[in-house]
């Protein structure tokens, strides 16, 4: 949501294709909550499919899938708020560079590489308070065998899902 979202936002911005826009009804919140549906809508979509295929090769979800589906919810919010804060505040090819520099340290950052128990104390404090290690350890233990406290995790991705949204709404401007 944050890469794919914030760059082509990005650029749509730069080349002054939402600068009309700002002078509709539609307003930038509900454009803003239109463009994480239609990405939530793609996720739906792969979701079903990848899905779908593992049922066909056995993968039965724990009880707990639920759970998952709503980390995924929070961390799409999460995740296309930061992109289109990027995508709103920065110029195109400074977004294009920091959106894809912090994708790079998300995914590291995450616990999806490395895990974050190897990794320096300042470095894994500063981890868990990211959204991609809150989306990674929840997708864990709501659609994997692990098994671990989330509450934390849960903490910490409800105020990037609800942040970062946020903040793109009050910080996006149609041009630049």
């Amino acid at each position: 949501a944050m890469v794919s979202l914030g760059i082509g936002t990005g650029f749509d911005r730069n080349y002054g294709v939402l600068k009309r826009l700002g002078s509709t009804p539609l307003g930038r919140g509900r454009w803003l909550a239109a463009k994480v549906a239609t990405v939530a809508t793609i996720e739906v979509g792969q979701l079903l499919l990848l899905g779908g295929v593992g049922a066909l090769l056995g993968w039965r979800p724990p009880g707990t899938w639920p759970l998952g589906i709503l980390a995924l919810v929070l961390g799409t919010a999460a995740f296309a708020g930061i992109g289109l804060t990027l995508a709103g505040t920065l110029p195109a090819l400074t977004n294009l560079a920091a959106t894809n520099g912090l994708y790079l340290v998300l995914l590291l950052l995450g616990g999806m590489v490395i895990p974050l128990e190897r990794f320096p104390d300042v470095l894994a404090t500063l981890a868990r308070v990211s959204p991609a290690a809150a989306l990674s350890g929840i997708a864990v233990t709501a659609m994997g065998p692990e098994t671990f406290s989330t509450a934390w995790l849960w903490v910490v991705l409800v105020l990037w899902g609800v942040g970062a949204p946020l903040v793109a709404v009050r910080t996006f401007r149609w041009d630049g």
